[in-house]
């Protein structure tokens, strides 16, 4: 009985205290779900702010991207929003960690236990995960600000130096890569330097025809014009291409090869396809003319005048010149290779 009256003092002359605690805990537990609340609509409404606005400014910032974001509005759209719920979820996951934490510690202050303990063993552990996890945290943070700059997503072929190939899946920690030969690639997004995407708003086929030094260039141009129209009026090729193929000019001229360049603007992703089609509808148009490719090393054979005209001449230049030097001059003076090898001399007349 003793205990009994004991037990009701104390709660006669705290009730007050308790039913405030128990108020205060109520308190902090209300503000706390508010808060998450809170805080999961800002997030909600912040990502989809940022990947918007990344959006118009790639859209804005060319004219061609437009016309690539017009025609595959649907798959960027639905690319946005999954970049949007990946962010949006990792934001919050961070806010109701924080959130709930807080809210846990003004609790235990409420019931009366020393924080104080608590409080230094969380940052010690803080610091120790901080330093032994640095490329763990580089790795997010990597993927936060690669998912909301939209560098790549799955389905585009990029270059990360070692790893080169189709985006299979991206994470914040990981991107997964498929090269050519089918390797999987893993590769943590904070090791990720720089990146080049090749699927992203448009790309270029870029075909160099190496043109025989003989070949009369203005009558080759109209022949290769010829294969271009061809190729572009195909119905398989119509809607991939942005432009049509134009021809740059010469861009090299060397070892008996006159290099005329084409190029030619296409979807992103179709830039591969597009380009072995262009050589081969060339290739067919520069056969069905006659307009040789230049074989590198190959030497010409002289003109019958040119060859005579050596013959009178070679007694009074063997003793003036050395075997290789003789052998470079009667290449000058018959018209072939004007840098042979040292064996060259075995084939002069």
């Amino acid at each position: 009985m003793i205990k009994l009256s004991a037990i009701g003092d104390w709660m006669s002359d705290n009730v007050g205290t308790l039913l405030a605690g128990l108020l205060n805990v109520v308190i902090i537990v209300a503000v706390a779900v508010v808060l998450r609340f809170l805080a999961g609509r800002l997030i909600d409404q912040f990502t989809n702010r940022m990947v918007s606005s990344h959006a118009r400014l790639s859209q804005s910032s060319s004219k061609m991207a437009n016309r690539v974001l017009k025609q595959a509005s649907t798959a960027r759209a639905e690319r946005q929003r999954q970049r949007a719920q990946t962010i949006a979820s990792v934001l919050k996951s961070m806010a109701t960690a924080l959130i709930i934490g807080v809210a846990f510690v003004m609790v235990l202050s409420q019931l009366g236990i020393n924080v104080a303990p608590i409080l230094a063993s969380a940052g010690v552990l803080g610091l120790a995960i901080g330093f032994g996890a640095q490329s763990l945290v580089q790795d997010f943070l990597a993927g936060i600000f690669m998912m909301s700059e939209d560098q790549y997503g799955v389905g585009d072929v990029i270059d990360t130096g070692d790893a080169v190939g189709t985006v299979e899946a991206v994470t914040l920690r990981t991107t997964k890569i498929r090269d050519l030969n089918g390797g999987l690639w893993h590769v943590r997004n904070g090791e990720i330097l720089r990146v080049c995407n090749m699927n992203q708003d448009w790309a270029n086929v870029v075909v160099e025809l190496p043109l025989d030094s003989s070949v009369d260039l203005e009558r080759a141009t109209h022949v290769i014009q010829d294969g271009i129209d061809a190729f572009a009026d195909h119905t398989d090729v119509t809607d991939k291409l942005l432009e049509r193929p134009d021809i740059s000019g010469v861009v090299a001229i060397g070892n008996g090869a006159t290099t005329v360049r084409v190029i030619a603007r296409t979807q992103p992703g179709e830039q591969w396809a597009l380009d072995r089609m262009l050589r081969g509808q060339i290739k067919r148009s520069l056969d069905r003319h006659g307009i040789p490719i230049a074989h590198p090393g190959y030497m010409r054979q002289a003109p019958a005048w040119r060859s005579d005209r050596l013959r009178a001449a070679l007694p009074g230049l063997q003793h003036r010149y050395s075997r290789f030097a003789w052998s470079r001059t009667v290449a000058r003076w018959g018209g072939w290779d004007l840098n042979p090898r040292p064996t060259d001399y075995e084939n002069c007349p």
